[in-house]
């Protein structure tokens, strides 16, 4: 089956197997392998991307379903100021331990930040919650989140 995707701005055509994953392709056809496998059934989020916008879990997503989509991944969203401002917040805090599941947890957060951003820790928390850390009480990965949402109401960016 033909399809198109574009992934971080790069657009390419392929011939995909109708069951390959969005997660396969993005990291074996684009070289992308900071979006991770842990799961492989869309519960802990380290596959997250966005999809025209939205996250999705990668790893559950046919390829063929992405087709004509726009794709961002967390190295992408990493270079953006939204997201170089989480990336410093997340170090900052020290909230990131093995780093595995970070790129997953940027993606949400910067769906969070880019789309509401208020400095409420519910909200916060309730953002993230398709995202599980093993190695972490999430108290740090929250507080980077906020102090994220501090900075850019506080127009930093």
């Amino acid at each position: 089956m033909k399809i198109s995707l574009t992934v971080n701005g790069r657009k390419k055509e392929f011939d995909i197997d109708p069951m390959k994953r969005l997660l396969d392709v993005i990291r074996d056809d684009f070289g992308l392998t900071g979006t991770k496998e842990s799961c492989g059934e869309g519960e802990c989020g380290a596959c997250s991307v966005l999809m025209d916008g939205k996250p999705v879990t990668s790893c559950i997503v046919n390829a063929v379903h992405a087709d004509g989509k726009t794709i961002e991944t967390s190295e992408y969203l990493a270079e953006l100021p939204l997201g170089k401002l989480l990336v410093d917040c997340f170090d900052e805090t020290n909230a990131v331990q093995c780093g595995f599941c970070f790129p997953g947890f940027l993606v949400a957060a910067y769906y969070y930040l880019h789309n509401d951003g208020e400095p409420n820790l519910e909200k916060i928390k309730f953002a993230l919650s398709g995202n599980i850390c093993r190695c972490t009480g999430y108290i740090k990965i929250f507080e980077a989140v906020m102090v994220a949402c501090q900075r850019k109401k506080a127009g930093e960016l």
